[in-house]
């Protein structure tokens, strides 16, 4: 039976940056959903040694919102229940794990972890940059009047690494947004921070 000093819980919570590198404009600022169960799966397989559980991936999609005749943005719920939970419509996926040779720009497409001595708290910062020459048959410019459009992102997801191929590991985060769009006259970069924090000292990202 374990002492009552033996128990410890954590919470998980994140915040998705997505802007212009080049000119600083920032698109979308706002907080996202955890799927904790898939969360819990991924932690455990990371503290045993398994080949899966850390964040291999970060996708995108255009199926979190609808947008009616009169301009209305409806949002989706971000899909965080169930094992096979995914994004509403997948259209994108791009390696954020400089270990890997799919990870084709390591130096821009990476993990870091964030801690400070003392604090209960650490941060994985995930940051993924779109070039301006991706993804390949994009659009020249950002004008596209269809938000359904492949690369009109309205929905991002961290995924864990999966050795059945891009796109499969399990969902662990999802959040909804306007739609912005990815097209070749421009750069976006996301910053997705995660925080992993112990309860005794709650703070937000």
């Amino acid at each position: 039976m374990l002492n009552q000093t033996e128990f410890m819980g954590f919470h998980v919570e994140g915040h998705l940056k997505i802007f212009d590198p080049s000119t600083n404009e920032v698109f979308v600022n706002k907080r996202n959903a955890i799927h904790y169960e898939n969360f819990s799966i991924a932690l455990a397989g990371a503290m045993s040694n398994q080949d899966s559980g850390f964040i291999g991936e970060m996708c995108f999609g255009n199926g979190g919102t609808s947008i009616d005749p009169t301009g209305i943005i409806t949002y989706r719920t971000p899909n965080t229940i169930g094992t096979e939970a995914t994004l509403y419509s997948q259209t994108y996926t791009k390696s954020v794990d400089p270990k890997r040779s799919t990870n084709s720009d390591p130096a821009r497409n990476y993990m870091e972890v964030r801690h400070r001595a003392g604090a209960f708290y650490s941060d994985i910062l995930v940051s993924c940059l779109l070039d301006f020459g991706e993804p390949s048959n994009q659009l020249a410019f950002d004008n596209e009047t269809n938000n359904q459009s492949s690369y009109v992102f309205d929905e991002i997801g961290l995924r864990s690494y999966s050795p059945a191929g891009p796109g499969q590991g399990i969902l662990l985060t999802h959040v909804i947004f306007h739609p912005v769009q990815k097209s070749l006259n421009r750069q976006i970069q996301i910053d997705y921070t995660v925080r992993i924090q112990a309860l005794t000292n709650l703070l937000t990202v």
